[in-house]
């Protein structure tokens, strides 16, 4: 969409404020119930009337064919994928003891949950695929296209699935029994990566079948844990004393701000995919009142999985076996409780898992590229081809080409030892940078906006909340942890933060030289136009047009 949301219908018909500052011409779109969000849509035309309005932003692809069940279940897909069984090590690991580590699950519920309220604000707004993309374009709409291309820059340079297909290979290869070479584990995941990519693209019905199948099958993976759980408290078990570590679970507490913030990163990484929806909104049927069940609905059952999940793994584990667990708690888990053939068992489960979180997480990804070139931003080869949904005309293969170029380059780069919590850490940064982005244009819309019709809102203490918490997370990795060296060494605590803030500086540098530099140097103007291709997708393009 290249039209910022820059104005809203109030419930009463009244222009809202700054109207006198628009075009005399709005589009004004009209969504109907089969379509949408049963709310009209005001847009302002910002670009030489050019903007694709709602009905050409949605056309393309295989319609609006996502309900509830699958729609919850692309939350929970996306949510329970690899951080469950994965990282609560290296969250023990950082703040040091058991009470700080469950607490931190709460708070990053809690966050989550704020941040679902914000997002669901905004996306019954702005129903719209691209969730922050749309978001910040409405927010921030001068310079022009600037809060695109920063956005892109994120998406694309951050838009990979490595660790999932990491984590699967790692674990299949645990149930099988084999210790193979790293060489092995990366040729795997490269063909992790490279099906999903080719299963979205070539025969998307079925993507989204194993998507839902898995998120049931993800469900009663933790449902098992939690109810073996239960059962190894009751203390019936061989496990000698379940309730060891929740005697004074706090001692031994880390005091470092540091080791909180970059533990937090990762719980909220576990959380990440509760605004799944709002990256396909286009895909929905009757989105707002699929977005206001389904969301709330997915977490919600993810996070009391994840905190009764926590709570098996410490009944059945002693700090030191889930310190250094290494990449699987959950196996450790199933060994203790179990046996030997169990965490086998539990191993392939995980990989599972993981393929489903990857499948899922690809699904959206490629939504979100799509909508970034149908914007009209320049990529390579040209932006008809990336933003068609070629070659099926229901499933944009490019965009999904968009997002297993990063993935490779992860999984052939650094050592997955090193790479998985790095990745997660740097991933994390730039995510809360545009959440404070999110979350200030929250409050400058309803500033300037207060009479706009909004399906949903957000009680504007959990936006505070949310707010105060994005800068927490943002300042404290820059303090030194109690160790001198963080979770990833030998590499800097700090490097995560820079690598994530470099990241965030590429969009800036490209909007500059794509926009003021190179028009200026060669004397001309760009000038959008609006192009239907052949699938129906509709997308912006710019002409250079000479500048005398």
């Amino acid at each position: 969409m290249s039209s910022l949301l820059s104005r809203f219908r109030k419930g009463d018909g009244a222009p809202g404020p700054g109207a006198a500052d628009a075009p005399p011409s709005p589009v004004d779109e009209k969504v109907d119930e089969k379509g949408s969000a049963d709310v009209d849509v005001e847009v302002v035309s910002l670009d030489g009337g050019v903007e694709l309005t709602f009905e050409e932003d949605t056309q393309g692809g295989m319609g609006r064919h996502l309900g509830v069940f699958s729609c919850t279940m692309l939350i929970i897909g996306k949510i329970i994928g690899t951080g469950i069984f994965s990282t609560p090590s290296s969250i023990l690991s950082s703040v040091n003891s058991v009470g700080a580590s469950l607490f931190l699950w709460v708070l990053g519920f809690l966050l989550s949950l704020f941040g679902l309220f914000i997002w669901m604000e905004l996306g019954t707004m702005m129903p719209r695929s691209g969730a922050e993309k749309v978001y910040l374009e409405a927010m921030y709409p001068r310079p022009k296209y600037l809060a695109t291309v920063v956005f892109t820059a994120n998406a694309i340079l951050l838009g990979f699935t490595a660790s999932s297909c990491i984590v699967f290979a790692e674990n299949i290869l645990i149930s099988a029994g084999r210790a193979d070479p790293e060489w092995v584990v990366r040729g795997i995941a490269l063909a992790v990566i490279v099906f999903v990519t080719l299963l979205h693209g070539l025969a998307p019905r079925a993507g989204i079948f194993i998507i839902n199948v898995l998120g049931v099958f993800k469900v009663a993976i933790l449902l098992t844990i939690v109810i073996s759980g239960w059962v190894v408290l009751s203390g019936k078990t061989h496990i000698e004393d379940p309730h060891f570590n929740f005697r004074n679970a706090f001692a031994g507490s880390s005091r470092s701000s540091n080791d909180y913030a970059t533990a937090m990163f990762k719980v909220l990484f576990s959380y990440a995919g509760w605004s799944n929806v709002n990256n396909v909104m286009n895909d929905v049927k009757n989105p707002i009142r699929t977005l206001k069940i389904a969301a709330p609905l997915g977490l919600g059952i993810c996070a009391a999985l994840y905190l009764l999940a926590n709570i098996a793994y410490f009944a059945a584990a002693t700090k030191a076996e889930i310190i250094s667990a290494d990449t699987t708690v959950a196996a450790v888990y199933f060994r203790n409780v179990f046996g030997q053939k169990a965490e086998k068992a539990l191993s392939a489960f995980v990989a599972l898992s993981a393929l489903g979180n990857a499948i899922t997480v690809t699904y959206a990804s490629a939504r979100v590229n799509q909508e970034i070139a149908k914007e009209g931003v320049p990529l390579p080869f040209g932006n008809r081809f990336w933003a068609s949904n070629w070659p099926t005309g229901q499933s944009p293969l490019p965009g999904l080409i968009i997002h297993l170029i990063p993935s490779v380059i992860v999984i052939l780069g650094p050592p997955p030892a090193v790479a998985y919590p790095f990745i997660l850490d740097v991933e994390g940064y730039p995510g809360q940078v545009i959440n404070l982005a999110i979350v200030l244009g929250l409050f400058w819309l309803r500033y300037r906006q207060p009479h706009a019709k909004r399906p949903f809102k957000v009680w504007l203490p959990f936006a505070v909340f949310f707010l105060a918490a994005a800068v927490f997370l943002l300042v404290a990795p820059f303090l030194k942890p109690e160790n001198g060296v963080g979770d990833t060494p030998p590499l800097p605590y700090y490097l995560y933060c820079l690598v994530g803030i470099g990241i965030l500086a590429v969009g800036p540098l490209y909007w500059a030289i794509w926009r003021v530099v190179l028009p200026k140097v060669f004397g001309y103007k760009l000038q959008p136009n609006k192009v239907v291709l052949e699938d129906g997708t509709f997308v912006t393009l710019f002409s250079r047009e000479k500048v005398e």
